[in-house]
């Protein structure tokens, strides 16, 4: 008896040990918050981020050529034989006589010290480093925009993934709770079959039936593991993390047309073209000259024989390529040639994404209407049931209706979860479609 005692305590100990653990691997999350983690957490938003940050740094390396350049250089080097012819006589020292001879002798010279700084601000180049800075400053608004377009993708996928989640966990639990009368019912039919109050053929629809619905839950789990796997991994959570979800809230429909005009993607294009028209304006940049203001000192040492330093120096450079008159008109033919197209992609964009907006106000206008039939056939499926359920019960009615009665009742509960998470779906669908997604949640 003592030992048994044991055992049981030690049950009870590991069974709440173990429900413990399953509590931690759980954990409730809304729609929001699932959106607000892919949008800071997930790999795809920190891949966003750093694109922007690949754009901050091409500007800031386009502003620096505007600066000034400093060279500054210096070397030695050892001489071996070196014959030196000096332009100005070396004098000899004076005789005693009080004159002084010219002398011809070479001096012994071993090394070449040499050191040098050089300073050159660039003045005028045709205006391309004005042109290049504003054509970095517009790639880099595109950039944030095109940043801020992904963002929106990843919202909606991850809003997307979890109410998939939603309608396979309801669908558990529906089926589950299906199941349960399944089991009921065959445990009723057994008994009937037994005592000769029911033919053998009805038990086994009824087995039939309730083999079928746990293939049903064996593969709605299924599916809600897959789906919560991959929530995991792009939420970056841990991957025995079982995530809990639910759709309350009935999101009201949209009473005016879509709006287009905030579209993070539509408005990268725009600067997307801007940074083209620069780039015109840089090509045709080639046809002036170059002119920069230079400068520099110079420092040097023939061992044995010559001294320089101080030799500073300034003054301005000036350089021209002149085969720019024939070479850039087809660098500037084929910028415009560049705009013209993004000018003609910036239209079918457009374009697009107004149909895409139409499509999305209808599609969230029908989840409407769908969710409302579906509350009408989920009422009646669960009257016809009772009145099935009633008449069979009285002899009136046979298995094979009681069955498709409660297979019709399961269907629209499903049909019920799975329209109320569509309406969710469709109305998000239809804030991206607007490129208005993310400002929802930023302002929640």
């Amino acid at each position: 008896m003592k030992t048994k005692s044991i055992l049981a305590v030690l049950l009870v100990l590991l069974s709440i040990k173990f429900a413990q653990a399953q509590a931690q691997n759980s954990k409730n999350l809304s729609l929001e918050e699932v959106v607000k983690l892919a949008l800071s957490t997930s790999d795809a938003s920190k891949i966003n981020g750093s694109q922007i940050d690949l754009a901050k740094n091409e500007l800031t390396i386009t502003k620096n050529m505007q600066y000034p350049d400093l060279n500054i250089s210096g070397q030695y080097r050892y001489l071996t034989n070196a014959n030196v012819n000096l332009q100005i006589p070396l004098s000899s020292p004076e005789s005693s006589d009080g004159s002084s001879e010219q002398t011809s002798s070479s001096p012994d010279v071993n090394g070449l010290l040499i050191g040098s700084a050089d300073v050159s601000l660039p003045i005028f180049s045709g205006f391309k480093l004005k042109n290049s800075v504003s054509a970095s400053e517009n790639k880099l608004q595109a950039s944030i925009f095109n940043a801020a377009n992904e963002q929106e993708k990843l919202a909606l996928q991850a809003i997307q993934m979890y109410l998939s989640l939603y309608k396979a966990n309801a669908t558990i639990d529906l089926v589950k709770d299906n199941l349960k009368s399944a089991d009921q019912r065959v445990k009723d039919f057994t008994n009937m079959e037994e005592n000769g109050l029911l033919a053998r053929n009805d038990l086994l629809k009824a087995q039939l039936q309730q083999a079928n619905i746990e293939l049903s839950l064996a593969n709605a789990k299924k599916n809600a593991r897959i789906l919560n796997y991959n929530l995991n991994a792009l939420l970056k959570l841990p991957e025995d993390t079982t995530i809990n979800t639910d759709v309350s809230a009935i999101t009201p429909i949209a009473a005016t047309l879509p709006n287009i005009s905030q579209r993070n993607d539509l408005q990268a294009l725009n600067y997307q073209e801007e940074a083209l028209q620069d780039q015109i304006k840089i090509a045709k940049g080639d046809y002036y000259p170059s002119l920069a203001l230079v400068g520099g000192y110079i420092a040097l040492d023939l061992n044995n024989a010559l001294t320089v330093t101080n030799a500073m120096n300034v003054g301005v450079g000036l350089s021209y390529n002149v085969s720019s008159l024939f070479k850039t008109k087809a660098k500037v033919k084929l910028a415009e040639s560049q705009a013209q197209e993004m000018n003609y992609r910036i239209d079918q964009a457009t374009s697009q994404a107004q149909v895409n907006a139409q499509n999305a106000l209808a599609e969230y206008n029908l989840a409407l209407e769908t969710f409302e039939v579906y509350e009408v056939s989920e009422e009646q499926a669960v009257e016809n049931y009772r009145i099935v359920k009633d008449k069979y019960d009285n002899g009136l009615s046979d298995t094979n209706d009681l069955l498709e009665a409660d297979v019709q009742q399961l269907q629209t509960r499903i049909n019920l979860a799975y329209a109320k998470a569509d309406i969710t779906q469709k109305y998000y669908e239809l804030l991206s479609a607007e490129g208005a997604l993310t400002n929802q949640f930023s302002q929640n």
